[in-house]
C-alpha cells in the first residue's frame, strides 16, 4: 500500500521546499506537517490541500494502486 506521507515528505524534497513553507501554506504548525510524513492514511481534503501546494496529483498516484488492486473484470462492469 502507499504510504502517502512518505510520498509527501519526498515531494517537499524534490521541489526543495521547507517544512515551514508547506506549514505556511497548509495553515497549520510545523509539527503538524511533521505528523502528516508520518502518516499512512490521510484524509481527503487535506491531501486536496497539500495537493495543491504541492502542485502534484497524489490522487492519481493512489487511483493507480486502486486500479492494480481491482481485478480487470470488475472494473469492466461499471
Amino acid at each position: 500500500m502507499v504510504n502517502i506521507g512518505e510520498l509527501i515528505h519526498e515531494k517537499v524534497a524534490e521541489k526543495k521546499l521547507s517544512v515551514a513553507w508547506l506549514a505556511k501554506r497548509l495553515n497549520c504548525s510545523r509539527t503538524n506537517v511533521y505528523k502528516i510524513f508520518d502518516r499512512h492514511t490521510i484524509d481527503t481534503g487535506t491531501l486536496f490541500r497539500i495537493s495543491v501546494a504541492l502542485e502534484f496529483d497524489f490522487f492519481e498516484i493512489l487511483s493507480h494502486e486502486l486500479q492494480a488492486r481491482i481485478p480487470p473484470t470488475a472494473l469492466d462492469k461499471k
